[in-house]
């Protein structure tokens, strides 16, 4: 019973209202030709499939899950997954962003971003299988042979093959220094694997000719821990000289996971029996191959949980509006009706806002680290190539993390709103929830996101990183402090800057006494930056909402009460989160007999 609208309207109005992505494209050689119709002409195609050809199996795909052949290891994906699969690589969707050198459309990663938003509202577990390849083939188009990018890319740009992550072993997730898959090398220069992978999203599945599994492994002289891991490409079928599909390659499925949520796509547990792989990169250096694609999917986590953030606010401002329950504890407001529609109720209203202003922010956020990929992968300026980079690579671990924390409350709150109702299958809210909750967990838990961002990302530069975003902040809080209708977002962006810049000071001074007070403050400490990073963009908004909120368009006046909400009732959650930072290791040290 659930519905989707694609929010084109939020999307244009983040791309070309505030961040005027269209000059910042065209700064870009690769990108100088795009416009702002091409732009928009795209997305309203690609709503349309989101919301007209993947939306409609959401629910059924979640009902009846995928099914293994445990005699021949073949999956199948739920009904009409394989077909919808078919009219996506008809579209030429998978090649929207690739590099035209392999059959790509070499379109802005911003476009693909917000495509991918819509089919993550659509459907999340259906948006896997494709979603992954993505991620393959940035980390073929990076590290891989010339060899191996004419083999694999023109395929994976197509969409006729798709692509995996094959990481995580039963014994190991996320300190991967422990994996023990084995790779021997072989006379003619290819490598046999031997292991087993677990929890392989997308890892067999019959909408595809073939799969390309990128597989960490150890070679026979590699060095302990993480320093002693190769990647490797594994394709499902060997391919031939010709480019053609040979020998099935002993790379099989040998369970799927049961699990919470995302059922339409294939977690599997993949074996591997002396299956024939290549070298990506260099010998004991799979890591740094491998964390493009984890980048990558990291990003297309966090645009996950804001898909159904979306898709949940929806349904449930439908809902709201129609439901009649009770009065309004001021007088009836709709006294031809035997109760008022709940969206009356006070706690209702501050739960649609929450997901919607957590829906909104993200989606700026999310667009404008898109953006900044765009500018680091296409300039030919070394300066803002340096500073799109860190930039980026600042805001991945608050993208995956504080975006997933979000949808996990977003939705929760909006399958509150439907009352029992939203307990109930048949409405669709539950399995936003969860869906979601899958979200803070892969592709490197939460709490990993955090410890990336205050000691890799943070600490391990002086905060130089994180200095670059502030003088970003600090411009706008100098241009816009002359104005005093915007006071009320500009004092509390300002304020907050300031608490992070000391919070991070003595955060660091305490970690210089002992490592572990990076642990016991870095998931509070991401979850202030992510809403100073939400201030920064929600101020933004609110600059162009108040210039244009007696036009007529009632979107700048919702845009405006939602920007107003998020500073009132979102944004003081820093005050308590600073606290428990601050608070550090000392009230963590129980000793272990106690626990």
């Amino acid at each position: 019973m659930a519905t989707y609208t694609p929010p084109l309207r939020d999307m244009q109005f983040v791309m070309h209202e505030v961040l005027n992505v269209v000059d910042e494209l065209k700064a870009l050689p690769k990108h100088a030709e795009v416009d702002a119709d091409t732009i928009n002409a795209v997305l309203e195609e690609g709503g349309k499939f989101a919301a007209e050809v993947v939306f409609p199996l959401n629910q059924s795909g979640d009902e009846e899950g995928c099914t293994l052949d445990k005699a021949t290891h073949e999956v199948k994906a739920p009904k009409g997954f394989k077909e919808a699969y078919a009219k996506y690589v008809e579209g030429g969707w998978p090649a929207l962003s690739c590099d035209p050198e392999y059959g790509g459309q070499g379109l802005p990663v911003t476009l693909n971003q917000c495509f991918y938003e819509m089919l993550n509202s659509a459907n999340q577990a259906w948006t896997m299988y494709p979603g992954l390849s993505h991620g393959a083939y940035e980390a073929l188009h990076a590290h891989g042979t010339p060899e191996q990018k004419t083999t694999y890319l023109p395929k994976l740009t197509s969409g006729e093959w798709t692509g995996t992550m094959c990481l995580t072993e039963p014994h190991c997730g996320t300190d991967l220094g422990m994996l023990r898959t084995k790779a021997e090398p072989q006379a003619d220069g290819t490598y046999k694997i031997t292991g087993q992978k677990i929890f392989i999203s997308a890892g067999e599945h019959d909408l595809a000719e073939n799969i390309v599994h990128l597989v960490l492994a150890r070679l026979p002289d590699a060095p302990e821990g993480s320093k002693g891991i190769s990647l490797f490409v594994v394709p499902k079928f060997v391919v031939n000289a010709d480019g053609s599909l040979g020998a099935r390659n002993p790379v099989y499925c040998a369970g799927l996971e049961h699990k919470m949520g995302i059922h339409g796509n294939a977690t599997a547990q993949i074996v591997l029996e002396g299956a024939v792989g290549t070298l990506v990169g260099q010998p004991n250096k799979g890591l740094q191959a491998m964390f493009v694609m984890m980048n990558a999917a990291r990003l297309g986590v966090g645009n996950q949980s804001l898909g159904l953030t979306e898709v949940a606010y929806q349904n449930a401002v439908a809902y709201a509006k129609d439901r009649i329950q009770m009065r309004s504890l001021s007088g009836p407001k709709a006294p031809d009706k035997p109760a008022d529609p709940i969206i009356v109720h006070p706690d209702v209203r501050k739960m649609l806002l929450t997901a919607r202003a957590f829906a909104e922010g993200g989606r700026a956020m999310a667009i404008y680290t898109a953006l900044e990929l765009d500018k680091e992968l296409a300039t030919d300026d070394e300066d803002v190539r340096r500073d799109s980079a860190d930039i980026v690579a600042l805001l991945t671990p608050i993208i995956k993390a504080f975006i997933t924390d979000n949808g996990w409350l977003a939705t929760s709150h909006c399958m509150q709103v439907f009352g029992g109702h939203g307990y109930i299958k048949e409405w669709g809210m539950e399995q936003y929830v969860r869906d979601a909750r899958i979200n803070m967990i892969y592709e490197g838990t939460n709490t990993v996101q955090s410890l990336d961002l205050l000691g890799r990302k943070v600490l391990a530069d002086n905060g130089a990183k994180l200095k670059k975003f502030g003088k970003i902040v600090q411009q706008f809080v100098e241009d816009e402090g002359v104005n005093e209708n915007m006071q009320e977002f500009v004092n509390p962006l300002a304020d907050l800057g300031d608490k992070v810049t000391k919070l991070t000071m003595e955060i660091g001074m305490k970690a210089m006494g002992n490592a572990d007070e990076v642990g016991a403050a870095a998931v509070d400490y991401l979850r202030v930056c992510g809403h100073l990073v939400f201030a920064y963009f929600w101020a933004r908004m609110a600059k162009v909402a108040l210039a244009k909120q007696d036009s007529g368009d009632p979107f700048y006046k919702a845009k405006l009460a939602t920007a107003r909400f998020y500073f009132a009732k979102l944004l003081p959650e820093t005050a308590s989160l600073i606290r428990t930072a601050r608070a550090g290791l000392k009230p963590l040290e129980m000793e272990e007999a106690l626990f």
